[in-house]
Formats: C-alpha cells, structure tokens, sequence
C-alpha cells in the first residue's frame, strides 16, 4: 500500500453541493488511511450550506472537518498571508465555478503594495492553442482541450474517458510555451490542480504566495503583464495582470 498523502490543512472553497462532495471523498480517503490532514477547512458563507447540514448531521466522522463562515475571498487573503514558508503542507480544494481567486488576491496584493500605479486585469492579446475558449467581459480568458462536456468527477486520466483515446494535452506546459512565445507577456504564474487522491483535485498553496513575491519583482522594475493561470491539464481560467 503506497503511504498515504499528508496535508497540515486541505482547504475546500465552497460548501455547497461541490464542497460537500469534495468533503465525503476527503473523508473516505482518511477512512481508507490514504490521506492524513491536520485539518480539512470547508469555506463558505453560509452556515446552513450543505457541509454545515452534513456536520450537524455526523456526516464525516473520523476526519477533522470544519466549517468557516467567510467569503472566499477574506478567507484566502488572510490564509495567503502566512506567506509560503507556512503554507508547505497546505492545499486548497476549487470548485469548478469558482471565480479566478487566485488572479483576484495578486490583483488586490498589487493595488495595496502600488496604490499610486494603474492595475487592472486585461483581455489576453493573443490566445492559446485550445479547441474550446472564451473570453468574458470582465478581461478573464477560460480555456479548454475539451469540446464536450466533461463529468465533474472526472480525474484526467492518461486515457481521456471521452475520446477513449490518450491525453496527449496539458494546460501548464501549453501555457509555458504559449508565454514564452508571446512578446506582450513579461512572465507567468501558473497554478496547477492536480488530482491527488479519490478524485479530489488540489492546487499547492505555497506557490500562490510566492507568486505575490514574483509578481512584486516584476512589478518593482516597471510596468509589466503577467499572465495567471489556475488550470488543470484540460481546463484553466487565465488572466493578465496589467501593473503600469
């Protein structure tokens, strides 16, 4: 039996019925002893949301569940200000309609470090090469391999359950060279989800704080466009952070 995945704290964004999914499979992995976590933290507004129901209920006993009334965004700013030396052993869970928070805390981070310069998010000059895309009015980019409609469970195998066929695509090194090739972007931060264990996908943390601090270097030396990406090997929502 391989050991099992250690986490100091899992973080679910959300606790609706994604979150409460998301928190039984958590759950069932510690059960299966093939994930220990010092904490699972399931985030939401709402106290009465599905995982609030399901605690009051006993629904995960055995794991060390817990729910924090917050929006997502106050939540995430004060978690990522630990900075990334105590966020080693810490994940964060998303939900597929989530909003881009990770782009929403750099952009935040940059307007209170520059509050005299120009800061915005920006439509993205040229675009990746991905059969599915869409830009939405808010200078925010979603990107797909995927023209169909995948199941929300789906774990990105090496074998696509749709095609039936390999998965020969992955959005961060797609992304990697989308950048490298693009004279408009000075850099990038890229946040890849991973499925880590009983379909459960996690973004690292640690990385998401220090690309405040890649993004401050950046930002230090002049204007500059930063693309930000939170992307799995097959879907990601990209941005461009604009510091003038």
């Amino acid at each position: 039996m391989p050991a099992p995945l250690r986490f100091d704290r899992v973080v679910v964004i959300g606790g609706g019925c994604y979150g409460s999914w998301y928190t039984q499979q958590l759950t069932r992995a510690i059960a299966r002893r093939a994930l220990i976590a010092g904490e699972i933290l399931v985030v939401d507004r709402n106290a009465d949301c599905q995982v609030g129901e399901r605690l009051r209920q006993g629904a995960y006993a055995g794991a060390p569940v817990r729910l924090v009334v917050a929006s997502w965004d106050a939540f995430l700013a004060a978690w990522l200000a630990e900075g990334p030396a105590s966020l080693l052993h810490d994940a964060l869970v998303p939900s597929p309609l989530m909003p881009h928070l990770c782009l929403d805390w750099l952009v935040t981070r940059a307007r209170d470090r520059w509050p005299s310069r120009q800061i915005s998010v920006q439509p993205l000059a040229t675009v990746p090469p991905t059969p599915w895309q869409r830009a939405s009015p808010d200078g925010r980019h979603y990107v797909s391999f995927a023209t169909w409609m995948c199941p929300v469970n789906c774990i990105e195998p090496a074998k696509c359950p749709a095609t039936r066929g390999p998965r020969d695509w992955s959005l961060p090194p797609t992304l990697r060279a989308f950048v490298a090739a693009d004279p408009d972007l000075d850099g990038a931060v890229i946040f890849p989800c991973v499925h880590r264990t009983f379909g459960v996908g996690m973004i690292d943390v640690a990385p998401i704080a220090e690309a405040d601090r890649q993004v401050a270097s950046w930002g230090a030396d002049g204007p500059c466009r930063v693309l930000v990406g939170t992307v799995s090997h097959c879907h990601g929502a990209l941005g461009v952070l604009a510091i003038e």
